[in-house]
């Protein structure tokens, strides 16, 4: 098992339970706006990300620092559950959890998340002509596109959604071009 997918199973019941008290309280959307909140205002900072996953660090260093920096803006329930995090020392997972999270929030919406690869960057029109392909093709009320540029592809893009990949790129037609004349790729 590689180590994301470590990760991603250890942080699978934090997130089914920050999920199943967010449901029950009828905050899923303030939960997930909260993490969002907080994952943006750690990955903008590597010494922060360093120090909370720095296991030589006392829980309540950690605790205090995260209250400086959250306290009044994010909800008291996610507060609470960041505090059970550095307790448990599992704040390591804390990004991990967080996609579970929303990947959890994800399926209860019917949004279907699509990872889009492309040469170049995409305007919004075809953004919004891909969400609709995709929406159509998935059957899913949503489509969220998370959406990275690649230039290696040369020219065109790669959808991957969950397991499938449909690979509309130059360089993956010239692979199979290759593949098919039993030549080395290029």
């Amino acid at each position: 098992m590689s180590i994301n997918g470590s990760l991603a199973k250890a942080a699978s019941p934090y997130a089914e339970a920050l999920f199943d008290s967010s449901h029950f309280m009828q905050i899923i959307e303030k939960t997930s706006q909260d993490l969002k909140f907080i994952s943006d205002t750690i990955s903008k900072s590597l010494i922060l990300e360093k120090f909370l996953s720095n296991p030589l660090v006392v829980p309540k260093d950690k605790k205090k620092v995260l209250e400086n920096l959250f306290n009044n803006q994010i909800s008291p329930h996610v507060f609470n559950f960041l505090f059970i995090l550095v307790e448990r020392r599992r704040i390591i997972l804390l990004n991990a959890i967080i996609e579970s999270y929303l990947n959890l929030v994800y399926a209860l919406e019917l949004t279907t998340v699509a990872h889009i690869y492309s040469a170049v960057v995409l305007t919004e029109i075809q953004k919004k002509a891909l969400e609709k392909k995709l929406q159509f093709m998935t059957n899913s009320k949503e489509i969220k596109l998370m959406v990275n540029i690649k230039p290696e592809l040369i020219s065109g893009f790669v959808v991957k959604i969950g397991s499938k990949v449909i690979d509309m790129s130059l360089s993956g037609q010239l692979s199979q071009i290759a593949s098919y004349l039993n030549i080395a790729p290029l």
